[in-house]
């Protein structure tokens, strides 16, 4: 099974992402991961991506592509693939169709974390991480412990992200609305869309996806 999560930053897609990943046997493809492994990798891919990135220029749709067309050729993983960030504009959209029915697949579910966006903000702004595992705080609904230790592994660096402030979100939300919003009604229209709420508890949004899937 491969599916797409749409949702603005801060909806929750990476965590919800890890938990198909553990539950499912699943691969998370992540933009980002994908491009850091590649530029490490030695691969002639690996080599162009480096190139591009060290250049300071953007990596291009056929680049992801390429790297995404690699991935998909493991087939070792049963579970299937998640697209994290990506798709994130029409065009891409398009080429990713392209690829997944060149290699005989399909996307299965495209999952929209909806969300209301004070609600986000607001949560998002009260949020911190354990440094050294990433277990997920949040000043409101799930506080750092009062003895200064992360309650996953006992450490003691709480962090913040520079951005996870009001301005720089809505900044992110804006570009998220201007650009990946209209996949929403292209998955739509192709009959491949369902949404839950991006709101709930982790573990309701993990139960409204899996009821999507399943």
């Amino acid at each position: 099974m491969n599916i797409i999560l749409l949702g603005p930053p801060g909806a929750g897609k990476g965590t919800q992402a890890r938990k198909l990943v553990d539950d499912r046997d699943m691969v998370q493809l992540s933009t980002g991961d994908m491009l850091r492994a590649a530029r490490s990798s030695g691969t002639a891919m690996g080599k162009k991506v480096a190139a591009v990135m060290d250049a300071g220029n953007l990596v291009t749709d056929d680049i992801v592509i390429g790297l995404i067309r690699e991935q998909l050729s493991d087939t070792s993983h049963a579970g299937g693939f998640i697209f994290d960030g990506f798709p994130r504009t029409l065009a891409q959209a398009d080429a990713l169709a392209e690829l997944v029915a060149e290699m005989g697949q399909k996307i299965d579910h495209v999952v929209e974390m909806a969300v209301d966006d004070d609600a986000l903000v607001a949560r998002i702004t009260a949020r911190s991480t354990c440094g050294e595992c990433g277990e997920v705080y949040n000043d409101n609904t799930k506080p750092w412990p009062a003895d200064g230790k992360c309650s996953n592994c006992g450490s003691t660096d709480q962090t913040r992200r520079a951005d996870d402030n009001e301005d720089s979100l809505k900044t992110r939300l804006m570009a998220y609305y201007k650009q990946t919003s209209p996949l929403v009604g292209y998955y739509y229209a192709k009959g491949q869309l369902s949404s839950v709420n991006g709101l709930g508890s982790m573990d309701e949004v993990a139960g409204e996806i899996a009821g999507v899937l399943d």
